[in-house]
């Protein structure tokens, strides 16, 4: 993923900000004894990332089941696939794996969500649906130019979603998150809608880093910038993760992005190993095919 690229990572400041005020009061009413953590990349194919499978692998999808529990499934941004497609991607993959895909570009920034974007939001599920109990949280990523003046459409959009199917959000002009009174309205939105407000953790767009949670369940989307700092910014993440699960939130799901994707991997393992230690969990840590390469850090 290139958004949010930055030429110098260094001088960025990476803190982790501390968690919007109305963040502990919406887990605290939404508490839950259960806690789903999914940790994943953004792809699969075996070009992006590089290293990651064993020499010899032929079904990219089979072998990345068995190593992460979830994927953030960017393919679907591009086209709608057909329900069999969708019916493969289950069939294959183990039952306790789960997608989170991305609604169809055609919803999202050609029609922009104006009326006439209901066909294909209508197409998109009737295809997604078939991954059944295997579809995690769909998710809408709307354009950097998508602003505040549309907020109508969004509205529209969020009130017809299907209320069975889990919906995550996450907008990236500046002003949903600079103006207060915008800002707020939005939220409520969110939280009268059950819709999780994506968190974007990008070094370029440290305005999207808002730690505002709208519903129990977080839907982190994590960029590193390929270089050291990716890693003590994951053990911020870790801390506040921990922090989260205190305060009784259900649901995890955090993908993993990079500049350069083969490093995703990586980064996914060195937080699943975290977790395991911090949480108690027993995530399988993937396998990694190069074991005897020097600096390994699965």
């Amino acid at each position: 993923m290139q958004f949010g690229k930055v030429i110098h990572p260094e001088t960025i400041d990476f803190t982790l900000p501390a968690d919007h005020l109305d963040t502990k009061l919406v887990l605290n009413t939404n508490k839950s004894d259960q806690f789903n953590m999914h940790i994943g990349c953004a792809k699969w194919n075996k070009q992006d990332l590089k290293g990651f499978y064993p020499k010899g692998t032929k079904d990219e999808l089979q072998y990345y089941s068995r190593q992460f529990n979830s994927i953030e499934l960017n393919a679907t941004f591009y086209r709608i696939f057909p329900p069999e497609q969708f019916q493969k991607w289950h069939d294959k993959t183990p039952e306790n794996f789960k997608f989170f895909p991305k609604l169809v570009q055609n919803i999202s920034h050609f029609k922009r969500l104006q009326p006439e974007a209901q066909a294909y939001v209508d197409h998109y599920i009737n295809s997604a649906i078939h991954l059944k109990e295997k579809l995690g949280t769909t998710f809408l990523q709307m354009h950097s130019n998508f602003a505040p003046k549309d907020f109508n459409r969004l509205v529209h959009f969020i009130e017809n979603w299907p209320k069975e199917l889990a919906l995550a959000v996450e907008l990236r002009h500046t002003d949903w998150y600079n103006d207060p009174s915008i800002c707020n309205e939005l939220y409520q939105l969110f939280e009268e809608n059950n819709i999780s407000n994506i968190i974007t953790d990008t070094a370029g767009r440290r305005d999207l880093l808002h730690m505002r949670l709208t519903n129990n369940e977080a839907f982190i989307r994590y960029v590193g910038a390929n270089h050291e700092s990716d890693y003590t910014r994951l053990d911020d993440w870790v801390t506040r993760i921990t922090t989260w699960k205190k305060q009784g939130i259900a649901a995890i799901n955090f993908f993993v992005h990079q500049n350069l994707e083969m490093e995703s991997p990586l980064l996914s393992a060195y937080l699943i190993k975290k977790l395991n230690t911090e949480l108690k969990l027993d995530l399988k840590v993937p396998d990694d095919p190069n074991q005897t390469i020097q600096g390994s850090l699965f």
